[in-house]
């Protein structure tokens, strides 16, 4: 049925009431200013659901149309181009990365595989040499910073998440194998044979449909940001070496570069729709992307850990993907979290993005907004839409830390 309540508007099947309350509530109690959220449910579109304003000191509203920056959700579509030409064969998981990109065959990486690059294990989580201004949309010289880079552990010894590289060291790959560039690639194998308004790498005629982001406060009581505080020239103060990424994540420049861990521009739709198709095995509507082995790797968790090496706090993943993460009873400044189904996979965005999808329900999910929360994983107003669809499938409790019927 179609919706027009409180500012928000679209369509949300009559099960799925609950969804739409809290999304409404989002705006009522949690301070929402713009968002999407999107459900498909065997490939077909359940909830379609938008409202509030694209900036926060205006009246403009979110249209159906309103895209915004997705941070981390990015590495999702990222991942799902490295599967796509692992499936094809063209790519060995299990093959030093040095097959494919000889420059990285320096000792220290000549161990390094695909594999452990989706796991976050490749041991090259930040730059120590400063990127210079602007250097976040020169992929060639991270390249080739990256390959000069000095491991921070032995490649696949622990996992750490490359908030960053992940997707310049995804990026590369992707070029040296298919010889195009990352945004190309996952333009043309994934986001037109499935309709997506999703972009790595946005042409600049949309750039006026585009949300601005309303940067969140630091959350200075996080192990993580007192390690900055406390070692300058720590890993997680490294971070932040981007070339000024995060200071302009509102500028057209970093929304023409192609960053494949952070830049990706789309709404709910377009994270819902990506996933409809891994729920739903890997082929839907005539596009056919991954073989079921890849799926098998996405569901699985691959690499866990009770304190990631860059986070400093709980984390698991598949290839490519973030699993389901319950740190509520943590220590306080730990407890943020991603709790999903427990074959669930999908990726969280700074700020509170989240799409997934879960083959067990045929389930994929997505979710945008324009301001951000505390933490690299859920927020209280992601996580409740996440909550209120599993009620709606008939699952009852959350407690053990994945959604359980």
């Amino acid at each position: 049925m179609t919706t027009t309540t409180e500012g928000v508007h679209g369509r949300c099947d009559s099960r799925f009431h609950a969804l739409r309350e809290e999304f409404e509530r989002n705006f009522r109690e949690r301070g929402e200013v713009g968002a999407s959220v999107c459900v498909t449910l065997g490939g077909e579109t359940v909830v379609d659901l938008w409202g509030g304003k694209v900036r926060a000191d205006t009246e403009d509203p979110w249209e159906e149309d309103t895209i915004s920056l997705v941070w981390s959700s990015t590495k999702g579509a990222a991942a799902l181009c490295m599967h796509i030409l692992a499936s094809r064969g063209e790519l060995d998981l299990d093959a030093p990365v040095a097959r494919y990109w000889p420059e990285m065959g320096r000792p220290g990486k000549e161990a390094l595989t695909p594999r452990m690059v989706l796991n976050h294990q490749a041991g090259l989580p930040v730059l120590r040499q400063p990127v210079p201004p602007g250097g976040f949309a020169r992929p060639e010289l991270i390249a080739k910073m990256l390959a000069e880079e000095e491991p921070h552990w032995q490649p696949g010894a622990r996992h750490g998440y490359h908030a960053l590289m992940f997707g310049w060291l995804v990026g590369e790959l992707v070029r040296r194998i298919s010889g195009r560039s990352i945004g190309r690639f996952f333009r043309e194998e994934v986001a037109e044979p499935l309709g997506l308004d999703f972009w790595i790498g946005l042409p600049e005629a949309l750039e006026g449909r585009v949300a601005p982001m309303i940067m969140p406060p630091p959350a200075v009581d996080t192990p993580f940001f007192q390690k900055i505080i406390s070692d300058p020239q720590s890993v997680q103060a490294l971070v932040y070496n981007d070339g000024g990424l995060m200071m302009e994540c509102n500028s057209r420049a970093v929304h023409a570069a192609e960053i494949a861990s952070a830049n990706g521009i789309t709404n709910g739709r377009g994270l819902a729709k990506m996933y409809a198709v891994l729920a739903c095995g890997g082929s839907l509507g005539g596009a056919s992307l991954v073989d079921p082995t890849a799926i098998a790797r996405m569901v699985t968790t691959s690499s866990a850990a009770g304190s990631d090496a860059v986070l400093i706090l709980p984390t698991r993943f598949s290839l490519g993907y973030m699993k389901s993460a319950d740190n509520r009873r943590c220590a306080p400044g730990m407890q943020e979290s991603l709790i999903i189904g427990e074959r669930a996979f999908g990726h969280p965005g700074f700020g509170g993005s989240i799409g997934f999808a879960d083959p067990d329900e045929r389930l994929s999910f997505g979710y945008t907004m324009n301001r951000m929360g505390d933490g690299v994983l859920l927020n209280p107003r992601g996580q409740s839409l996440i909550d209120a669809v599993y009620r709606a499938l008939g699952y009852t409790s959350n407690d053990p830390g994945v959604w359980i019927r």
